[in-house]
């Protein structure tokens, strides 16, 4: 950890790093399927899906670099840790909506998880970053889970 001087002692800005880098890894790691997806996507439900998942593909990317640089600016470098398992051929459209709705959830939990120790550490600019992720994952299941019905 480098030094910062902001309040936040280095105990608590490590572990609000480590909680925001595995927010940053579970991110990327999606970010990479959705885009893939967006790419793959096949079926009568073509239009709407390659168009709703470039929507949600292009705001992850714009997420990864504000939760990178929060990392950096509390002292610590920014670890993409995750590795991106090869699905092989693309699934079909239906069983992509559950993949990235699975994948959603399993990020939000995740980013509550980071959220907990942002708020024990008083840390408020991450917890807003984090309430901002939680809600736009929250929304982007959702609307996934809306089409799975």
């Amino acid at each position: 950890m480098q030094p910062v001087n902001t309040g936040l002692d280095a105990n608590a800005r490590a572990a609000v790093a480590d909680g925001l880098n595995k927010v940053l890894a579970d991110t990327y790691a999606l970010y990479h399927r959705t885009h893939s997806y967006h790419w793959n996507v096949t079926g009568p439900q073509f239009a709407t899906l390659h168009a709703l998942f470039e929507a949600q593909y292009r705001e992850m990317w714009a997420a990864l670099d504000e939760i990178a640089e929060r990392i950096r600016a509390l002292g610590a470098f920014a670890v993409i840790s995750s590795k991106l398992p090869d699905e092989g051929a693309p699934p079909a459209s239906d069983k992509m909506i559950r993949n990235l709705l699975n994948d959603h959830e399993a990020l939000i939990r995740r980013a509550r998880a980071a959220l907990a120790v942002a708020g024990e550490a008083g840390d408020a600019a991450t917890e807003d970053l984090l309430t901002i992720r939680i809600q736009s994952h929250e929304k982007t299941a959702w609307m996934l889970r809306a089409m799975t019905e």
